[in-house]
C-alpha cells in the first residue's frame, strides 16, 4: 500500500518528533492513503512558513506484516473515535500504547465541529451526525519506533506554491 506525508522536508527516515500541539491520534508520525491530502498540507505549511518549496514523501507499507502490530482501527466517526481524538487534543496526560492508530483525519471542518462539541454546543448525536456528512480522508499514526520499521521511504515529489 502507498501511503504519503506532507511535509517542507524530504523524509526518507521516519521518526517521532515530540510536538508542541496535541493532535488527533497522539504523538507519532502521520500518513495519509491521501495523495491530494498530503499536497493540501504541504501547501498550507509552505504558505504558513512563506516557503516556495515543499514535499509530498511517498512511502510503501506491508499490510500483511503490520498486523503483528498492536493497532487501533477506526473506520469512521464513532463514539469511540469521537472520545479518543478529544481525549489526544484536550487530555495533555492522555497516553495510549498502539503501535499503530488508523482512522479519519479531523480535519479543519472536523476541528470546527469538535470546537462546538468542546464547547457544550453540539451535543455527541449532533457532532456525530455532522461528521458523518463530511467526506473524511484517513490517516495513519505511527507511533512507536517499532512501527516505524514498517514504513518503507519510496521517493519524493516537490510540491511548488
Amino acid at each position: 500500500m502507498k501511503v504519503y506525508h506532507g511535509s517542507v522536508e524530504i523524509v526518507d527516515k521516519p521518526e517521532i518528533r515530540i510536538g508542541k500541539r496535541t493532535l488527533d491520534y497522539g504523538i507519532g508520525f502521520y500518513v495519509t492513503t491521501s495523495e491530494s491530502q498530503a499536497t493540501d498540507w504541504t501547501l498550507k505549511r509552505c504558505i504558513a512558513l512563506k516557503l516556495t518549496e515543499g514535499y509530498v514523501n511517498v512511502y510503501s507499507i506491508d499490510e500483511k506484516a503490520i498486523r503483528q502490530l498492536k493497532m487501533l482501527r477506526f473506520d469512521g466517526p464513532t463514539d469511540e473515535w469521537i472520545d479518543f481524538v478529544h481525549a489526544n487534543r484536550t487530555d495533555k496526560s492522555f497516553s495510549h500504547d498502539y503501535d499503530v492508530v488508523y482512522g479519519p483525519v479531523a480535519d479543519d471542518r472536523v476541528y470546527t465541529a469538535f470546537a462546538l462539541f468542546e464547547s457544550g454546543l453540539l451535543s455527541r448525536e449532533e457532532l456525530k451526525v455532522r461528521l458523518k456528512s463530511y467526506e473524511l480522508v484517513d490517516q495513519f499514526l505511527f507511533h512507536t519506533e517499532e512501527s516505524l520499521k514498517y514504513l518503507h521511504f519510496e521517493t519524493v515529489k516537490s510540491i511548488k506554491v
